[in-house]
């Protein structure tokens, strides 16, 4: 029954796409938002949002209802815009990206040293990675396969053709492979905000949340520099996207004592456009 659901749902995001590109960028952009924000609540529950908010214990500026649909709208956006990150890759929408730190970019190709990024999902976090990789670093990035299966092949193929074209999948023969790129000399790219059953509790916004430690031990092990970055939507159809100077981290620190200056970093990007943020991923469960 599952796969059934499965591959209906494959087949609507198929035509959905497919009408996207009819569309163009800023429209099915908009129409994502449209959609996302009215009945996105049928596939990512309002109520998990809020939840997650006042588990974070932030204050907002709007009602916690309608800042559960900004949250949602955005993730409309992100899905309605996967058809256009060939264009993104492309130099076709270049004009829609700028990005804050490009030197910071430069000097870590100079250096030829691997460096760990970390980052969290925000609008469109896909882009990141991307342009990483365009501004010529050797990257590797870390992502974690759908659950759909049907979908997931698209999805890989999309990533490894147009924002990185070496993924690593999280799991024990993904620790492998990070591994062997760092030994490579290669970057890794790696989001550190959602829930691991393989983490340790540390506090994220007040709460004990469970973190990963794989940036960490990276760290500690191969001496790399901390990169955090972030993007956020600008004008709805724009981004900016911020590279930070290259942060060296004692490595004699305990895993969880870098852990928990990342949570920090991580705190201070959400706080930046808390409705950017994915709050579906439940980081505070017990």
């Amino acid at each position: 029954m599952k796969r059934i659901i499965y591959f209906l749902e494959f087949i609507v995001i198929k035509l959905f796409f497919t009408i996207c590109k009819l569309l163009g960028y800023r429209f099915s952009s908009d129409l994502g938002f449209y959609i996302g924000k009215n009945i996105g609540n049928i596939f990512r529950k309002k109520t998990s949002i809020i939840g997650n908010l006042k588990k974070s214990k932030i204050s907002i500026d709007i009602t916690e209802n309608k800042f559960a649909k900004n949250v949602l709208g955005n993730y409309g956006r992100i899905l309605a815009e996967y058809p256009f990150l060939k264009d993104f890759r492309n130099n076709k929408l270049s004009n829609y990206i700028e990005i804050d730190g490009i030197g910071n970019l430069e000097e870590i190709k100079k250096k030829n040293k691997p460096a760990v990024f970390i980052s969290g999902h925000f609008n469109n976090f896909e882009l990141m990675a991307m342009q990483i990789e365009k501004s010529g670093i050797n990257l590797a990035a870390i992502y974690r396969p759908l659950n759909n299966i049907f979908l997931n092949k698209d999805m890989e193929g999309i990533r490894k053709n147009y924002i990185c074209k070496n993924q690593i999948k999280k799991g024990r023969s993904g620790t492998r492979q990070i591994l062997e790129n760092l030994k490579r000399g290669n970057s890794i790219a790696l989001m550190i905000d959602q829930r691991v059953t393989e983490g340790i509790k540390i506090n994220f916004f007040g709460d004990l949340a469970s973190t990963t430690t794989l940036p960490a031990q990276i760290i500690k092990k191969y001496k790399c520099d901390l990169v955090p970055i972030y993007i956020e939507r600008t004008k709805k159809h724009y981004f900016k996207m911020y590279v930070s100077q290259p942060i060296v981290l004692n490595p004699e620190k305990s895993n969880e004592e870098i852990s928990i200056h990342l949570n920090k970093i991580l705190e201070k990007m959400i706080l930046k456009n808390p409705d950017q943020w994915i709050w579906t991923h439940d980081r505070w469960r017990k």
